[in-house]
């Protein structure tokens, strides 16, 4: 009994874990002008806009999941598409703007 408690505390921590860790993610959509606006106020909940259609941020695989899901309630899936570009780290990316930077991020602490 004592072995079994151990192994699922250990597990437990694995996982807890394993869902706070977070990925870096590019998210770009192309979508329907009608369902625009709620795809925006969606993908604003969970990443930082910068560009027409475009986010970039970290964030954890269950959450990239909720996302998805609730994306796909949005679409129209036979005409829209959405595109994630996902890595474990930003620093694995060097991101290179040209012209103007839509939206800079701040971070305030």
């Amino acid at each position: 009994m004592y072995v079994i408690l151990v192994y699922d505390i250990v597990a437990k921590k694995k996982l807890d874990k394993e869902l706070k860790e977070k990925m870096y993610v590019i998210l770009v959509y192309d979508i329907g002008e009608r369902r625009v606006g709620k795809m925006l106020k969606l993908c604003r909940k969970y990443l930082n806009w910068i560009q027409n259609s475009v986010f970039e941020g970290e964030i954890t695989e269950v959450k990239m999941e909720e996302l998805k899901i609730k994306a796909k309630g949005i679409m129209e899936m036979d005409i829209d598409s959405l595109i994630i570009f996902q890595t474990r780290q930003e620093k694995w990316l060097e991101k290179v703007i040209v012209g103007r930077e839509r939206s800079t991020l701040d971070n305030i602490i």
